[in-house]
């Protein structure tokens, strides 16, 4: 009963297949390989347009890579105090980017307020030589807390970057969640709300390690190709790249893996709100769930075998917690079984 998060899953069998089949004989390496193409093509499918595709192996890369292709060693790069950019990554954005700074916002659930973020940018010194310059704002898809942004949402934050010449980068450790979630089109959420650039994620949500940046706006295509290069993300064998990201999507199936997981979080949280000594912290819109538990679910559940992250502090998701309570976060993913589920119901006898 392992919860500690999506990346705690194994490899689907169709990627792991995949991988097998491309290792079959010789291919052309730095990604001019078949796989890699019918990645990019899948990709220009699935958001419904041509698009810039760059394959790296983790999300820090992608992340990192993006933000500084859109932001200068002077920028700012606007982003939420929980997100995975400032607590997660070891400085990667702002070492890739030269020096750029990252600037908190805050918002319930892990998702950027929109009037916080217009506040600071109207008393912003901007064209002032002694203060970084806004060049880009980062959100997540889904939240660290597991929450989604909307198309309004998404278009009423790109609007405010276009008054103030930012880009909009998202990050997508979890966006196949995001879509199902939603039950949205990929192009809606991302460039038709404004979206510039974006970390498509898929080791979460099945792969072994592939990620792609892809790139919405032409101007922010021209860099990527070095910068990968010199941050050594780019793959000599890169057809192994290719032969995962090109089975994720294949017929869907990266949808149905995120399927799988939001199923799986659903059927958890319907666990923990009937369970006694537990009490769920806020919506469930992806694959986590953030619990409140008291101490005797809390030994119940780990006397179990059950494995889950305790959270520090308040996720503002609108159910603040109560005395004796902690906070706990429980990620399920494609490889979640109702055994697991069931495991969680019997410790908390629910």
């Amino acid at each position: 009963m392992n919860f500690a998060s999506d990346n705690t899953a194994g490899v689907s069998q169709p990627i792991l297949d995949a991988l097998g089949l491309a290792n079959d004989g010789r291919a052309s390496s730095y990604g001019a390989d078949e796989w890699t193409k019918r990645a990019t093509e899948a990709l220009c499918e699935v958001f419904e347009r041509e698009v810039g595709v760059f394959l790296v192996p983790t999300g820090t890369a992608a992340n990192a890579l993006a933000i500084a292709a859109a932001t200068p060693p002077w920028g700012a790069v606007f982003c939420h105090a929980d997100s995975h950019i400032n607590t997660d990554e070891c400085g990667a954005p702002e070492f890739y980017s030269g020096g750029a700074k990252l600037v908190t916002l805050t918002g319930g659930g892990a998702k950027v307020d929109a009037d916080e973020c217009e506040a600071m940018l109207k008393g912003w010194g901007f064209g002032v030589v002694h203060q970084v310059q806004p060049a880009c704002l980062s959100i997540s898809q889904a939240s660290e807390f597991g929450l989604v942004y909307k198309p309004d949402e998404i278009a009423r934050l790109s609007e405010i970057c276009r008054r103030h010449g930012m880009a909009l980068h998202m990050d997508g450790a979890r966006f196949a969640n995001a879509v199902v979630s939603m039950n949205a089109s990929p192009a809606d959420i991302t460039w038709k709300a404004g979206v510039d650039i974006l970390s498509f994620g898929a080791t979460k949500n099945g792969a072994m390690c592939a990620e792609a940046v892809v790139v919405f706006r032409d101007d922010l295509r021209a860099s990527l190709g070095y910068r990968r290069k010199r941050a050594a993300q780019l793959f000599s064998k890169g057809r192994f790249l290719g032969a995962q990201m090109a089975a994720y999507l294949e017929n869907g199936h990266w949808l149905e893996l995120a399927g799988r997981a939001n199923v799986a979080a659903a059927r958890l949280e319907a666990v923990f709100r009937k369970a006694t000594g537990a009490r769920v912290a806020g919506p469930v819109e992806a694959n986590e769930v953030f619990v409140w538990l008291n101490e005797a679910a809390d030994r119940a559940l780990k006397g179990a075998g059950a494995v889950y992250y305790d959270w520090s502090g308040d996720p503002g998701l609108g159910v603040p917690g109560g005395a004796g309570e902690k906070l706990c976060r429980f990620v399920t993913a494609f490889a979640t079984t109702e055994d697991h589920i069931d495991g969680v119901a019997r410790a908390l006898g629910a």
